[in-house]
């Protein structure tokens, strides 16, 4: 089985709406709808759940209701952070030990059908696949208002979703993680960087254009 997890647990602070950014509608859709469609047409994913606060529940059943989709199977409750909710998700599908799962931002609706086949097909030869693409920028590391290093753009990666696991991989590093009591992470293949150091992560090559929603100007993208 390959499970595909939608994370929408923002809030969206950042785009200044009245909701969350996850359910701000672009013409008749909102942007967890398209980037549901991505996974629900998708033929390898079997399974699809989502995960975000309780108090939007009700939002995401009313646009359940009204779509045509036939792989959503769960809406899961999400936590204070974002490790939270993947966790959580995680331990829904405890018997799906053998299951590929894949983790994707909801507001990243522009991803690809040949993103989501390659992050699933490499996982018959990885156990943690990470979804990236080469920096163009110079990247400086910042220390008390001074820059502190310049690292040669060369070795720089932006990470996105979907990032893509053997279940009992991506399970095994967080439950390491939560023995941690200073464990904080924003990244599932960070956690297994961390908490798994011997396990390799491939890279599959990202699109430019598989952004993450985040400010009221990324819209437009979204509109083309």
């Amino acid at each position: 089985m390959t499970i595909a997890v939608i994370l929408a647990g923002g809030t969206g602070k950042r785009m200044g709406a009245q909701v969350p950014k996850q359910f701000l509608k672009v013409g008749e859709k909102t942007i967890i709808e398209f980037t549901i469609d991505a996974f629900e047409q998708n033929a390898l994913v079997d399974t699809i759940a989502v995960v975000m606060h309780q108090d939007y529940f009700t939002t995401m059943e009313n646009i359940i209701a009204n779509s045509k989709w036939n792989k959503v199977r769960a809406i899961i409750s999400g936590g204070t952070e974002r490790s939270d909710s993947s966790y959580n998700a995680i331990r829904f599908f405890s018997n799906h030990k053998d299951a590929k799962i894949i983790f994707h931002d909801a507001v990243r609706p522009m991803v690809s059908d040949s993103a989501i086949d390659n992050v699933i097909k490499a996982l018959d030869r990885f156990n943690a696949v990470m979804t990236a693409i080469p920096t163009t920028d110079t990247i400086a590391v910042a220390e008390g208002g001074f820059v502190k290093s310049i690292p040669d753009r060369n070795t720089l990666m932006r990470v996105q979703t979907p990032q893509a696991f053997r279940f009992e991989t991506i399970k095994e590093a967080y439950d390491i993680a939560l023995t941690d009591p200073g464990f904080v992470c924003t990244d599932d293949c960070g956690v297994v960087k961390k908490y798994l150091p011997d396990e390799p992560i491939a890279i599959i090559r990202g699109d430019e254009r598989n952004i993450k929603i985040t400010y009221p100007e990324d819209l437009k993208y979204l509109k083309e």
